[in-house]
């Protein structure tokens, strides 16, 4: 069994309200420890002039994916929150299907460093990031103890 396999996998979408049903992901395409990948669907209703997506969900898809890559990796028992994210766009993101994934660069105890881009489904790079992310217990988290 690998690593990832001894976690449950996080669904692939959400009902309506949550936050994958918010940020248009369609399916969890990679979930393995330390690196992740997910689609998600540029909406015409998050896009500003031109049919551009707004560059928060651009940073969101991203960041979300990063997120995966640390819960793969050590699982739903502690949370993996970000302490500062870097994007660098690339291209515009049009309406369509793209590519998030991330993977963990360097782990320390709690405070890990990680990367991810956003591409187009044949492999156009449209945005980069890097996060420095903290681990936190998901007790203390659920008892706003943070």
């Amino acid at each position: 069994m690998t690593e990832a396999a001894a976690y449950p996998q996080p669904p692939d979408t959400g009902p309506e309200g949550s936050l994958p049903h918010s940020l248009a992901q369609r399916r969890i395409v990679r979930f393995e420890p330390g690196h992740a990948v997910i689609e998600y669907e540029v909406l015409p209703a998050i896009c500003h002039s031109g049919g551009v997506a707004q560059g928060g969900f651009v940073a969101g898809w991203i960041d979300a994916a990063m997120a995966h890559a640390v819960m793969a990796r050590y699982g739903f028992d502690r949370v993996p929150i970000s302490l500062e994210l870097k994007v660098s766009y690339f291209a515009p993101a049009n309406p369509g299907r793209v590519l998030a994934e991330a993977w963990l660069e360097k782990a320390g105890g709690r405070t890990l460093f990680a990367e991810g881009r956003l591409t187009t489904l044949d492999g156009k790079v449209l945005a980069k990031a890097s996060s420095t992310i903290s681990l936190i217990d998901a007790a203390k988290v659920a008892a706003k103890m943070v």
